[in-house]
Order: structure tokens, then sequence, then C-alpha cells
């Protein structure tokens, strides 16, 4: 049964910045040797430079208001190519910081979401991931 992108991504968004907000550092399990963030300018490559790099922000609190989640598919193993915009709340600011991000995700395992529907599936291994905050 084919997959539908959008639902893929949309569930594996929520998942994602559910995760960073409550619980960051259990998003080292969604990264791979070969995953790469880029978080302005810099760049962090493998699980542990990746999750030391977002265990180090400078704030411990955050919530996520999602805005948009655009999919594309890509490639012939099935990948995908998301871009997501939104907000994210760092503290008790009165303004949060407007953000973008684009990932592609990689078919390299695949496992079910209490969120989604019994036939739901979403990919669990981020290829690569670009944060740039604007």
């Amino acid at each position: 049964m084919a997959m539908d992108p959008d639902a893929v991504a949309k569930a594996f968004v929520e998942h994602y910045y559910r995760t960073f907000d409550t619980n960051r550092a259990a998003l080292v399990g969604l990264y791979q040797e070969t995953s790469m963030l880029t978080f302005e300018g810099q760049k962090f490559q493998g699980p542990s430079a990746i999750a030391g790099k977002l265990g180090s922000l400078p704030f411990q609190a955050c919530e996520h208001q999602i805005v948009t989640v655009d999919c594309q598919p890509s490639g012939p193993q099935g990948g995908m190519l998301v871009f997501v915009s939104g907000s994210i709340r760092t503290g008790p600011e009165e303004h949060p910081i407007k953000f973008s991000q684009v990932c592609t995700p990689a078919l390299a395992s695949i496992c079910r979401l209490p969120t989604c529907s019994s036939k739901a599936y979403f990919i669990v291994v981020w290829s690569a991931m670009t944060c740039h905050m604007i």
C-alpha cells in the first residue's frame, strides 16, 4: 500500500516538534551517522553532534507552533523533501520567533505513530536537516 507523502510528513513533523518541545534529548534516535544538521551556518554530523547542538540551545523550555508543512516526494527510495515554517516561543517573551526548516527524511526504518490511524507509518530517520531561524 502506497503511503500518502503529505500525511507521512505531517505525522512526522508533529512527532518531531512535540518531542523537541517536551524531551529534546529523545531526538537523538531520529538521526543516523550520515545525518547532517546545519544551524545558522554551522554543520553538525551524526546523532551525538546533532543532539549536542540541540541540547546546547540557550533555552530549556519551548513551544513550536507549526504553520505550514509542505512535502514533495524525492528519489526512488521513497524519500521526501519537507519544508516546515512556524514560530517558536522560548520563554515568557511576548512575541514568538519565526522559523523555517527544510528536511530530507530517508526511508531507513519505519514505525507506527500512536497518533496515526492503524495503517499509517512514518519515517523515523532524517538523512539531513537544515534549520534556519528567520
